[in-house]
């Protein structure tokens, strides 16, 4: 671990920081809404815009990578997320604020995929899963650490937004500085949706479930807060909280994950999550009640997300996986472009409970629907299956690619031929 570190902290350094002012914007910008007046419906839609520009870059910024290069795109798009993050605070419009968060959907991704071909390029076949480990460690503790920020100015005023747009600029420094040269980029041929739904239809229809659960838990969380009255000190612990939950569960639920039918474990975290929502709405706890349901969500949701993509991984070839992480992740986008304006409708129909029912219908459909895959296809051995690898869902083609890959060669019993992923009798 400690050389991993060694020849990767500046890059890991970037990338929290990074990560700290991606997690202070978008939950001070549901905040700041609040105090502007803007209505719910249309927060959603600005919140939304972020996986929208998200779900574009995952189909273009590798091509402009290719003709440009890491270096030039990482710098250009580093400096337009700075601008953007001050721009929030001079036009306060839901609109102006669409097209920002679509810009830096945009730009967060290109970076990611930047500083993920790096890190792939600069690790070696012995430290590459502890460098990817520390990478998603990373990301989750700079989201954590934002909420704390936000605590430090007034959100009505310019500091807060000043703030990320500072941390974003310095982020660049100890990265572009850093003496490892960019590494050779490939475009991804893309699996057609058909070929991938036959090999894993839970992994299609789960991760685009959980594309509208963690969009809607994530991105409106700041924004249902603000509704039903909490204090910035409040929500930003309610948002750590579902960040942390997800940190801190990941690991031991993947360890359960190799040692039990995958499609059985995300029915009872499907089932666990939707209870909790259902809870929440019929009872009403106080803050701290509702900043613990925060981070079991959080718990549950996150390694969900992780379970499948590793699931739909355990019936592929490994020269296909490549392509089939990006089109999962374009499924997931397509989910998550969804979540938030849906759950801002619900908000304005029936108040805030809608973000619970909403995240809490998601996962009651997974959950039936995982169960009657489970009647499908023959469960996996233990010894079939690749190894649980943490990911989280800011992660791009590049590290899914490489984790799962890195799972799969950590499991020498793996079978070299898959049991076919259309064949009921399996």
């Amino acid at each position: 671990m400690i050389s991993v570190l060694r020849t990767t902290w500046p890059l890991l350094l970037g990338i929290l920081l990074l990560m700290v002012g991606n997690g202070m914007q978008g939950t001070l910008l549901g905040i700041r809404g609040g105090i502007e007046g803007i209505p719910t419906f249309q927060m959603s839609i600005v919140m939304a815009g972020y996986y929208g520009g998200f779900l574009l870059g995952s189909l273009t910024v590798p091509a402009l990578i290719k003709n440009v290069g890491h270096v030039r795109v990482f710098a250009a798009l580093g400096s337009l997320i700075s601008a953007a993050l001050v721009l929030y605070a001079v036009e306060p419009h839901w609109i102006s604020w669409t097209v920002l968060r679509f810009l830096l959907g945009y730009c967060f991704c290109g970076v990611y995929v930047s500083a993920e071909s790096w890190l792939n390029a600069g690790s070696t076949n012995e430290n590459r899963g502890q460098a990817l480990s520390l990478y998603m460690i990373v990301q989750l503790l700079g989201i954590v650490v934002a909420q704390a920020l936000l605590n430090v100015g007034d959100p009505a005023g310019y500091l807060l937004f000043i703030i990320p747009s500072v941390l974003v600029s310095l982020a660049f420094t100890p990265i572009l500085l850093s003496a490892q040269p960019a590494p050779q980029f490939e475009t991804i041929k893309r699996m057609s949706f058909g070929d991938l739904y036959r090999a894993s239809p839970l992994g299609c229809v789960g991760i685009f479930l959980m594309g509208g659960v963690l969009a809607s838990l994530s991105g409106m969380s700041s924004v249902w807060g603000a509704v039903i009255g909490l204090s910035v000190a409040q929500i930003s612990i309610f948002v750590a909280a579902i960040y942390a939950g997800g940190l801190v569960l990941q690991y031991p639920i993947g360890w359960i994950s190799d040692r039990y039918d995958r499609r059985r474990l995300v029915l009872m975290l499907a089932a666990a999550g939707g209870f909790v929502s259902l809870v929440v709405v019929a009872l009403q706890p106080g803050t701290w009640g509702l900043i613990v349901a925060g981070a079991v969500m959080g718990g549950m949701a996150n390694p969900i997300y992780a379970l499948l993509l590793a699931y739909t991984n355990d019936y592929l070839d490994q020269s296909d996986m490549a392509a089939a992480s990006a089109g999962l992740l374009f499924i997931f986008g397509l989910g998550s472009m969804g979540g938030p304006v849906i759950t801002g409708w619900l908000m304005g129909m029936m108040g805030p409970d809608g973000y619970w029912v909403y995240m809490g219908v998601l996962l009651l459909a997974l959950t039936v629907y995982a169960g009657w895959r489970s009647t499908q296809r023959r469960a996996l051995t233990p010894d079939e299956q690749g190894s649980f690898a943490v990911i989280n869902t800011t992660a791009t083609t590049i590290a899914v690619e490489a984790v799962l890959d890195e799972a799969q060669s950590d499991n020498d019993a793996s079978p070299d031929a898959p049991p076919p992923a259309g064949d009921p009798r399996d």
